[in-house]
Order: C-alpha cells, then sequence, then structure tokens
C-alpha cells in the first residue's frame, strides 16, 4: 500500500472518530474519567504485579484504596464545603455591599482625577462585576450542562469504578493488541512518538495533580489560618483551576481581596491576604511547577487555554479533562512533523546549495 493511501484510511478514520465523540459526547465522562484514572493507577498496579500478585488481584488492591481514599477525602471535605457554601450565598448581598461601601472612596478618589465623561461611577464598576460574574456563570453553566447534568453525575460516581477496574486490570492486553494493529512498515516509528506520548502524558498528568493538591492544601489551610471566611472553599477551588494556566492563582487572589474587603474592617487583612497569594504564585513558578512538571508537555500557557476553550465549547466538561492531554498529544505529533518537514525535500529543495557556495 502506498504511503498516499495509509495516510488517506488514518485520516478519514480520524474524522469518524471526532465526529462519533461529538455526538457521543454527552455519555462519555465516567468512561473518560475511568480511562484517566486507569492511566493514572497503572504504574503503581505493575508494581504490585511484579511483587507476585496477579494482575487482576493487583487491580482490585488499587482500585479499592483508590476508592477508599476518595470515599475518605470526601467525608472529611464534604461537611465543611456545603456549610461554607450554603453560609456563602446566604451572606452574598451584605458582602457585595461591604465590597461598595470600602471601594466607594477609591471610585469617588479616582473620579476627581479622571474627566467628567471618563469617570467611573459606583453604578459602572458594579455593572461590570455583574456582567462579568454573569459571563463566568453563563460560561461555567453550559460547560455543566454540556457535560456534567445529574444523569452523568450519577454515572460518573456509579460506572467510573467499573470502568477503572476493567480497564486497568486489561491495560498491558489493550496495548498489546493495538501494538498489533500498527502499520508494520512504520511500527517502530509509531512505537517511538507513542513512547513520547506517554512520557509526556505521564509526566505531566501526575506532576500537574500534585501541583492542583499542593496549592489547595496551601490556599485552603492559608486563607483558614488568616480567618477569612470560606477560606477552604476558595483554596480547593483554586487549586482545582492551577491545571490552567494563571486562573488558580488569579482567583486565589481576587477572589480573597474581594472576601477580606468585606469580611475585614480594616486592610491589614487584605495585605495578609495579598501576602499569602504572592508567596503561593512564588511557590507555585519557582519550586512545583518546575520540580514537579517541567517542560513535559512544552506547550505554551496561551496554546493551553486556547484548548482549553475549545474543548469545553466542542465537549463540555469531558472536553476540559481532554483538552490538555489532547494538546499535549497534538505537541509531540506537530514537532515529529516539523522534523520530518524541515529535513525533507519540500524544505529543503530539489537542488539545495552547497554548503559554502555562493
Amino acid at each position: 500500500m502506498k504511503i498516499e493511501r495509509q495516510v488517506r484510511f488514518w485520516l478519514i478514520g480520524f474524522v469518524l472518530l471526532i465526529i462519533a465523540l461529538y455526538f457521543l459526547r454527552s455519555v462519555l465522562l465516567p468512561f473518560v474519567a475511568g480511562m484517566a484514572i486507569a492511566y493514572f493507577l497503572d504504574p503503581l498496579c505493575d508494581r504490585i504485579e511484579k511483587m507476585g500478585c496477579s494482575r487482576t488481584w493487583a487491580t482490585t488492591i488499587v482500585t479499592a484504596l483508590f476508592l477508599l481514599a476518595v470515599i475518605a477525602l470526601a467525608a472529611v471535605l464534604l461537611p465543611p464545603l456545603e456549610a461554607q457554601i450554603v453560609d456563602f450565598f446566604g451572606q452574598l448581598p451584605s458582602y457585595i455591599q461591604a465590597v461598595n461601601a470600602k471601594l466607594g472612596p477609591l471610585v469617588k478618589a479616582l473620579r476627581s482625577h479622571l474627566p467628567a465623561s471618563a469617570a467611573p461611577s459606583i453604578s459602572d464598576v458594579t455593572s461590570y462585576i455583574g456582567r462579568i460574574a454573569g459571563w463566568g456563570a453563563d460560561t461555567l453553566g453550559s460547560v455543566l450542562s454540556g457535560g456534567f447534568a445529574l444523569a452523568n453525575l450519577i454515572s460518573l460516581i456509579f460506572i467510573t469504578p467499573i470502568v477503572t477496574f476493567y480497564l486497568l486490570r486489561d491495560w498491558d492486553k489493550i496495548t498489546m493488541k493495538i501494538d498489533l494493529w500498527l502499520p508494520r512498515d512504520h511500527a517502530e516509528e509509531i512505537r517511538g512518538q507513542l513512547r513520547e506520548i506517554d512520557r509526556t502524558l505521564a509526566g505531566f498528568a501526575r506532576g500537574q495533580a500534585t501541583v492542583c493538591l499542593c496549592l489547595a492544601f496551601y490556599y485552603g489551610v492559608g486563607l483558614s489560618l488568616i480567618g477569612l471566611d470560606f477560606g477552604l472553599v476558595l483554596g480547593l477551588i483554586a487549586g482545582v483551576l492551577s491545571f490552567i494556566p494563571f486562573v488558580g492563582s488569579l482567583t486565589a487572589l481576587f477572589g480573597s481581596i474581594a472576601l477580606a474587603l468585606a469580611q475585614f474592617g480594616n486592610w491589614q487583612g487584605v495585605a495578609m491576604v495579598v501576602g499569602l497569594c504572592a508567596v503561593g504564585q512564588v511557590i507555585e513558578g519557582n519550586f512545583l511547577t518546575p520540580k514537579l512538571v517541567g517542560d513535559r508537555v512544552r506547550l505554551h500557557p496561551v496554546w493551553v487555554i486556547f484548548a482549553l476553550l475549545a474543548g469545553g465549547a466542542l465537549f463540555g466538561f469531558v472536553g476540559l479533562l481532554l483538552a490538555v492531554p489532547v494538546a499535549a498529544v497534538g505537541g509531540v505529533l506537530a514537532r515529529y512533523g516539523l522534523g520530518r518537514y524541515l529535513g525533507s525535500d519540500i524544505y529543503r529543495g530539489l537542488n539545495p546549495p552547497a554548503d559554502g557556495g555562493n
């Protein structure tokens, strides 16, 4: 088979796969989550298997330990989170009034130094804030409604563990079967790219998950120790959102400043919040991310943000889960394609000039 026919065959298959995923996106969440968990836990399962356990027993042990850890974490975190969320929405109107009262003198001082046509008012500021909040709520609502409805939540709870168990048990068999499907003439070259993709995804997934957990713990505990109401909720949200470049730190900064303005009667509490967020940014940018993630993904932050927005718009919550891994895979393949292009006659020309020639 000529290379052109092989390329056409795989391109058609890829397009059909994307179309199928788009139309099935509403039921993909438990399978995507189960695949991600199985990929994450496979090295641990391999280690237990090397100790003499069968693959089935190793899978059972790892899956049971993972479920127990999730249940224990939920039992510890859900009650205070639920209480803080309910309390937050109950006090939200008073918080908005307090923030307006604190920002009022600043807005008046700003108006005195600006032309009348350009000077903002309190109503303008609150209107802008309301628009931003409304946009954020609409975006979150569209993402959640696209992939995290009640039916999907139920399937996530009950189906994901089953999918995880069977994928984890048969992971080696699945990879061996896929290897047999590779085109024989290019099998070794494809294996090399798959190893690079595996190294990229494994390093990023495990490293970024550790970064998110560390930041969630830091912000949640730190903001709570300062005495900020709802600091635990805000810290966990900031930690989870840290997989999006800059979004986690900005969420912690602006959210905690707004709560501090509403809660504390002086600027000392606001300064403590700003200091804690600044230290968190230094820890993340200089220690956690370089040590745990490094340059494994080799994707520009702007490309990561675009991938997340595109994935969320096309596939909802499932798209958010798949965005960065798909972008990382695309980056590996793009670098491979660029390397082949730079070494081809298309780039160099049919008759490249000799080195040193005129």
